[in-house]
Parts: C-alpha cells; structure tokens; sequence
C-alpha cells in the first residue's frame, strides 16, 4: 500500500469518525472503499475515441427493435419510453 495524506472538511472527518465507529472499520478503510466507488465510476466514463468508435461498430446490427419505422420516429419512441419509464 502507498501511504497518502488529504485534507477533509471537518464536517466530512467527523461524518467518517462516526462511521468508522459504526462499523468497527479504520477512517482509511472507509476512505479507500470511497475511491474504489469513485475510480469504478470514473473509469467506465473514461474511454478513448477509438475504443468509442470500436464499441459503437461492435453494436451495429447486434440488436432488432421490430420496430418498421424506428430511424424515422425514434424521437417519438424515446420520449414514450421515458414517460412509461416515469409512471
């Protein structure tokens, strides 16, 4: 392990001090899960454009909507799947 300092806000050190006791785990342990979370989000984000470009030719043909009419109306499609989405 690589040994590191940061600063926290004291609010956010005193947050982690009582989480730390509620769990019975290290401030550290809880810090590093934190970036764990962080870097599995971030990383997913973090793609080149060549790799975007290879990904989106991969998925060309890979899926069938059976939807006759989807490159002309796929706004109309969009904007029902979000309101059905939301009831």
């Amino acid at each position: 392990m690589i040994r590191t300092q940061i600063q926290l806000e004291e609010q956010q050190y005193r947050v982690l001090k009582e989480l730390s006791a509620h769990y019975q785990v290290a401030v550290a342990e809880l810090v590093r899960e934190a970036v764990d979370m962080l870097l599995q989000t971030k990383r997913e984000v973090v793609v080149s454009s060549d790799e975007r470009r290879r990904r989106a030719i991969a998925a060309v043909g890979r899926y069938h909507s059976e939807l006759p009419d989807l490159a002309e109306n796929h706004d109309l499609y969009l904007v029902q799947a979000y309101e059905d989405a939301a009831l």
